[in-house]
């Protein structure tokens, strides 16, 4: 009874917030904090700072979903769930942005991953004194290590007893899930094979019931929704909980601008149904994505900020990076069926620290990941390095042998460079507000690792049994563009994401890494998040903000 009881209550609750007239709203005269997005960081900020009592907005440009209603076993109408506004792309290597990188809607990009949650190892936080590249963060692993150990606990990671990377080595809250897909149980036969150590994946997916929620019954459409609810999202979790905690959820608002009196930020006009509102806050937290908050804090530019807020360094928007993310499909004797499970349920982070000898610095997670028919009939077509692409007859023809694949995954890490950036386009959008114009090129260390990672990629493919069939170049997980540092010459926030030029405008989220690690990003961006509340709600009751 308590588990209906629950999703009759999410049920209602999601209906209720699609239909709220903003004329109702309840902190419309101003509000102590107002968060813009509510993704991975704005629900935990949202959870954090209602329960200390705070009056906290927070504002989401898509809608508030139903994951009963909304959410489809069906990978064409779940493209909804992504942020699909055009973006212009240039560079050597232009991203490929979208669906694999970023959500638009309560939950933001938890919505529609995989659920892979790892933490970032100590050498991640220091790559310019350890290996002589990319630069330092201002904080450490053991910065961080409560915050892990609190959002781990709190939505009930699973994961091994052991974990043999980094300075965490488990075990987890929950137990991993049973039993793991064909593709994941050949991808850690194989490794054994090579002398690769591996481990079921640690998963922010139930292995038991938590919270009124069941575990995964391997469903297997992570990517488009869970409707059962086992995968965690800040939609079923810390967003539901922040309102029942007094926080406003404003849904389908487009923020267009933040507001300033001088120096400090006053608040947020946004736009709904056309009609344009103000938010008045006395903090106001940017936790969107990597390419709309630089593009927000250069749009919201004023005569005491010519360049945009927050950026008299003239950092926003450098160092973008995002994770390559090439994947091999090798074809097998005997049926895998890449459509069953969870998407990624085994990885290995063997080659993640660096070694000089394989000739670049830092490393990777390689991952058994799953794929359905569309998805991967979208990838192995598309153009390859030598300028052919996969179409017709051939492509059909490779398509009739989809459960015979097995695949791996590159989380590979791509160094800082500060012409990787985002800066506004002359085109305009719907809101009247310039486009993003997203450049990125590949440099050379990360082409050396992508070219090492694809060859032990067809290694894993070859234990398999395999063949190896088609090398698809891809990315994800895109980070930076308002990094955190002590300098303000060279940074845009503090450690905490506060912003050097604005004491009461904070950045939370990976547009605040220094680097990009070879590892999923989402448990770090919410172990900051929840770092930067603590900070916050102390600083606000110093009145020290």
């Amino acid at each position: 009874m308590e588990n209906n009881d629950r999703v009759t209550h999410h049920s209602d609750h999601y209906e209720g917030h699609r239909s709220k007239q903003l004329d109702r709203r309840k902190y419309a005269d101003g509000a102590d904090v107002c968060i813009v997005g509510a993704g991975a960081a704005g629900g935990v900020l949202a959870y954090e700072l209602a329960k200390a009592g705070l009056a906290v907005v927070v504002i989401e440009a898509g809608p508030f979903w139903n994951p009963q209603t909304d959410f489809a076993s069906d990978e064409l109408s779940t493209r909804r769930l992504a942020w699909q506004d055009t973006r212009l792309v240039d560079g050597a290597h232009p991203l490929k942005l979208g669906y694999n990188n970023s959500g638009r809607g309560v939950g933001g990009g938890t919505v529609h991953f995989t659920g892979v949650f790892l933490r970032f190892h100590e050498s991640d936080f220091m790559t310019k004194s350890m290996d002589g590249v990319g630069e330092d963060w201002p904080i450490r692993y053991e910065d961080l290590e409560p915050y892990y150990d609190k959002i781990e606990r709190e939505i009930a990671v699973s994961g091994p007893d052991h974990f043999p990377w980094g300075p965490f080595n488990g075990p987890y809250p929950y137990p991993v899930r049973e039993p793991i897909s064909a593709n994941a149980q050949l991808f850690r036969e194989a490794c054994e094979k090579l002398g690769i150590d591996s481990v079921v994946a640690p998963l922010a997916i139930l292995s038991a019931p938590f919270d009124g929620r069941p575990p995964c019954i391997n469903r297997g459409f992570c990517n488009q929704g869970c409707m059962p609810n086992a995968k965690y999202s800040g939609l079923i979790h810390h967003i539901p909980k922040a309102i029942g905690l007094g926080a406003e959820v404003l849904s389908d608002c487009m923020v267009t601008q933040v507001l300033t009196d001088g120096d400090r930020v006053t608040g947020v006009l946004f736009v709904h149904d056309g009609q344009t509102y103000e938010q008045k806050a006395r903090v106001v937290i940017l936790a969107g994505f990597v390419v709309e908050t630089p593009r927000l804090l250069l749009h919201s530019a004023t005569p005491h900020f010519p360049d945009g807020l927050a950026n008299s360094s003239g950092w926003v928007g450098r160092a973008i990076m995002p994770h390559s993310s090439h994947d091999v499909y090798g074809i097998l004797q005997e049926e895998v069926r890449l459509y069953k499970g969870t998407p990624v349920l085994a990885l290995t982070q063997h080659f993640y620290e660096t070694d000089r000898e394989r000739g670049f610095a830092r490393g990777y997670t390689l991952s058994a990941h799953g794929a359905r028919p569309v998805g991967m009939a979208s990838a192995i077509a598309a153009e390859r390095a030598d300028g052919t692409m996969l179409w017709g007859s051939a492509l059909r023809q490779a398509m009739l042998d989809y459960n015979f694949y097995a695949r791996v995954t590159l989380v590979g890490e791509v160094l800082p460079h500060p012409d990787n950036r985002v800066t506004l386009a002359e085109e305009k959008d719907e809101y009247g507000m310039p486009r993003a114009k997203v450049t990125f090129s590949y440099q050379e260390n990360d082409l050396k690792l992508i070219d090492h990672a694809v060859v032990q990629m067809k290694r894993i493919i070859e234990a398999m049994g395999g063949r190896p069939a088609h090398v698809v170049s891809d990315t994800a997980h895109l980070m930076g563009g308002c990094r955190m540092g002590n300098d303000p010459r060279t940074s845009v926030v503090d450690q905490f994401g506060r912003s050097h030029d604005i004491p009461n405008l904070y950045i939370v989220g990976a547009s605040t890494f220094v680097t990009s690690g070879g590892a999923n990003p989402t448990n770090t961006v919410m172990a900051l998040a929840a770092r930067t509340a603590d900070h916050l709600i102390d600083a606000m009751r110093q009145r020290d903000v």
